[in-house]
């Protein structure tokens, strides 16, 4: 599932394309809201809510989407062939004069009321990359439910909005445990550091892709080269600090990463 940096650049990309401009093609392909039409309506802006996106209209519209694992947002000027994937894959379309975007498999998608729109992300924790950001809210809310693994409550976007299972697996290789330790066994000061961390690397990477050194020490950057990754990804590929292989496990059908040497805790 994409990342909240990773949403919050397909926010940035949908902005730049529609915001200020007319829609001149409007088109969602989902059975409830197959007959609305947005023709004629000025795009005011695109903003990403954690991993949620909102697009608003005038006239106090929001089109509320949300990629999961496969879906996606594509822009295509003029003319321009649509690359995306299968036509049948394709859920909406919102053309202007100067840009067409297109989703494709999202499993969410919905127009609400934009003074509604709390309806669709107000259980969400506080946002990493929001303006709200709330370090001391999403602590609480972390260490809500002790016994409850650390990865399990990092990836809840009720307790704070963004992080997916990449971050969730490199953020407990810098915090040294595994992601089934329970969240209220970690001492209160790296509980505090793995938020704090959570919003540094988010933060980093918010321009471009995951890239976990854009967000350490510069001797980290030496040290670790161009791997892009700590842990995720690296199944069976020696740890970049300790040259033990890293394993990997199935939980809650996604792949979760860890070193047996540098991590503590129970595994899967």
């Amino acid at each position: 599932m994409p990342e909240g940096d990773t949403v919050l650049q397909t926010a940035a990309r949908l902005h730049t394309a529609l915001a200020g401009q007319v829609l001149t093609v409007s088109d969602l392909r989902v059975p409830r809201f197959a007959t609305a039409d947005l023709t004629g309506r000025t795009v005011l802006e695109a903003t990403a809510r954690g991993k949620h996106l909102l697009t608003r209209f005038e006239g106090g519209l929001t089109l509320h989407s949300h990629l999961r694992m496969e879906g996606a947002w594509r822009i295509y000027d003029p003319g321009e062939r649509w690359r995306g994937g299968a036509a049948h894959q394709i859920r909406a379309v919102l053309a202007t004069a100067e840009h067409t975007a297109v989703g494709y498999r999202l499993p969410v998608l919905e127009l609400l009321r934009t003074e509604d729109e709390e309806q669709a992300v107000g259980h969400l924790g506080p946002d990493l990359l929001g303006p709200g950001w709330d370090p001391e809210t999403a602590l609480r809310n972390l260490l809500a439910d002790p016994a409850r693994p650390v990865g399990e409550a990092l990836l809840d976007q009720r307790n704070l909005a963004g992080i997916g299972n990449v971050y969730m697996c490199e953020l407990c290789f810098m915090a040294r445990v595994t992601p089934w330790v329970p969240v209220g066994e970690l001492p209160l000061l790296l509980a505090t550091r793995l938020v704090s961390t959570a919003k540094q690397l988010l933060e980093a990477n918010r321009a471009r892709p995951v890239r976990i050194t854009t967000g350490t020490t510069e001797a980290m950057r030496r040290a670790y080269g161009r791997e892009r990754m700590f842990v995720y990804g690296r199944a069976r590929r020696p740890c970049l600090r300790c040259r033990t292989p890293i394993r990997v496990a199935e939980r809650n059908d996604r792949p979760a990463y860890w070193c047996p040497h540098c991590q503590s805790g129970p595994t899967a």
